[in-house]
Order: structure tokens, then sequence, then C-alpha cells
């Protein structure tokens, strides 16, 4: 039986720091989803939070456009379909990714089966675009990792980055991470298997990494802001950086610029910015790769999961706080539900 009414959280006010109670609103509206031919109604079980998202509620250009102010925040998410329309391809119960429930066209989600080892909620992790796939097209297409090689990844217990240390491992790479508290360290060194890690709230912390790791032919940059500005200086000459993110600067209105930029002349540096869904031709050889190893156990994750819709602005906060480790995911709804 379908329910009268769903919530849906919706921008209601753009921060201009960290997300807080009047950034979104949850609403309660009658349920009238009426799939019309190829469409289908999807009751979204689990939603990816990810730093991204915070660019997103910002009212500024971006590589989508953003979230307008009254309509329903922006979201990966995996569900399952509940209603499928006429001469839909989807069926009823079929797992999707792609609102508590979402009225959508076939051609707006990607049908799934569960793998061996795989649970749903690792197609917003290891399985993930914003996560295991951002970090294998980060590390193989983007920063072309070679066996020998030292890379340096910052945010390193952090869903990107965590999955980028045990990518760069089982490329043959030594791994150095940077991570924000020693509890932190402990799990990328002695669970992710990372060769050196590195608190950067540790005073001697850049001391500890000339001594201990040098330099580095690879930089996977997820945080921007001083730790990267420090990190340029230890790079290989012909060093490569693969520019994920700068979390660091994403609630900041006047963000600071790159600082040491003149050693990507001085050393001949090859800096590149990338967008996951720019590589979507090479997201299946990924998944298959990845999903084998999940299915023999060789790489690990990690996830804070949040519950309920309504705290939305909690979990966006806590990638900022650095309270995570891991990924960060939004539970919606039972992942046995069906109605």
């Amino acid at each position: 039986m379908t329910p009268a009414h769903y919530n849906r959280m919706v921008l209601s006010e753009r921060p201009k720091t960290l997300a807080n109670e009047r950034t979104f609103q949850k609403q309660t509206v009658p349920f009238n989803f009426k799939p019309g031919p190829h469409e289908a109604v999807v009751k979204v079980i689990y939603d990816s939070i990810d730093p991204t998202q915070r660019i997103w509620i910002k009212d500024a250009r971006s590589y989508f456009p953003p979230v307008q102010v009254g309509d329903v925040m922006r979201a990966l998410g995996v569900g399952v379909v509940v209603i499928p329309g006429p001469q839909s391809s989807l069926k009823k119960g079929d797992y999707v990714s792609g609102t508590e429930y979402a009225l959508v066209k076939d051609d707006q989600v990607t049908k799934f089966d569960l793998l061996p080892g795989t649970e749903l909620i690792d197609f917003l992790g290891p399985l993930g675009v914003t996560a295991g796939l951002t970090a294998y097209i980060g590390l193989f297409e983007i920063a072309k990792i070679k066996a020998g090689e030292t890379i340096v990844v910052s945010t390193a217990a952090g869903a990107v980055g965590s999955l980028v240390c045990q990518f760069a491992k089982k490329a043959g790479a030594r791994v150095a991470g940077i991570v924000g508290s020693d509890e932190k360290a402990r799990w990328v060194e002695n669970e992710i298997g990372a060769d050196f890690v590195f608190n950067y709230n540790d005073p001697a912390w850049k001391e500890d990494f000339v001594k201990k790791v040098g330099f580095t032919d690879v930089y996977f940059d997820n945080t921007g802001g001083d730790i990267s500005a420090f990190i340029y200086t230890r790079m290989n000459t012909f060093g490569r950086v693969a520019f994920c993110g700068a979390i660091s600067v994403y609630n900041s209105e006047d963000p600071a610029g790159l600082k040491n930029y003149l050693e990507i002349v001085t050393q001949r540096l090859t800096v590149q910015g990338f967008i996951v869904v720019d590589h979507v031709s090479k997201f299946e050889e990924a998944s298959k790769r990845i999903a084998s190893w999940l299915a023999d156990g060789s790489i690990k994750r990690k996830y804070h999961v949040v519950e309920g819709l309504e705290h939305a602005a909690e979990a966006i906060n806590l990638l900022f706080s650095g309270r995570n480790t891991g990924k960060v995911i939004l539970a919606i709804a039972d992942p046995e539900v069906k109605i």
C-alpha cells in the first residue's frame, strides 16, 4: 500500500559557513507520484553525503548548476523501485542508483545487482560515483600511478582518501596519508595499510614528513589549503597532482589561493583537476575491479551512518568538522522496505 504522504528536504537558506538548522527544511507532502511511460517511482534507502554538496548550495558557478532556494536538495542515492510505470525497463524490487521518494525516468538511473561480498550501501561507498569511482579514476586515469612510486593522500581517512590509499597499495606504490587525529592515523596505518600517516594537528608533522617520506611523485589532493601548500614543496621533479577537492576551504566566503604555486614551474609539475562524471566510459572497468577486491576481502570500507532525513545538515557538517571516519551516509529508509 502506498503512503498518503512522504518527506523531502528542501534548501531553505544558503549558509555563509557551516550548514545550520535554517539551511534545510523538512517538508511533508502528499504522495501523488504517477509514473508515466518509461518512468518509475523509487524509494530512496540511502543518500550519499559528500563535500561537493557544500558547493552545490552556494550561489556560484560550478560543474553543476547550484541548488535553488526552495528546491529539493540534490544527492546521489540508492533505492528500490516501488512503482514501475508503463513500458518501464525497471521492475518492482530493482535496485537503482541516481528525497525520500523520487519519480525518475528509466535513463536517469542505473540498475544494479548486489554482487558477491557487497551490500546495498556499498554502491555509495567503494562502488559509488563520489567515493570508489572518484578514487579509482583520480588515481589511475589522472595521477597515472605506477609501481614503486610514492603518493601522498590528504584527507586519507575520508571516503575517497581511504580508498585511494588502498588502491595505490594494490598498484605497488608507497603510500603516505595525512589525517586530522591520532585515532584516524591508527586506522589508516593499521587497517587501511598506508606506509606512513601524519596527523596535521601534530606541530612536528612537517618535520616528520621530511624525514620519513622526503619527496613524493604523486599528490592526491582532497584538502587544499596549507596542507597542499606544504606538499607542493615536497614534490619530485615532473610530479603529478590529482586535484580532487579542497574541503578545507569550501565553507569560506573568501578562500585563500594556492601558495607555493611557483613549484609548479620550477619542478615542472602536472596539476589536473577532475570531475568523475567526465569519465563515465571507465566506470564499468573500474566497478568490476573494485567489486573483485570487495569479493576477495582485500579492501576495507567504513561507514558513518546518520539516521533520518531531518539530520541532513548535521551529516554534511561531519565532513567539515573532521568527526567522521570513512564514508558519511544518510539513512532514509529500511533497506528491506517494500510497498
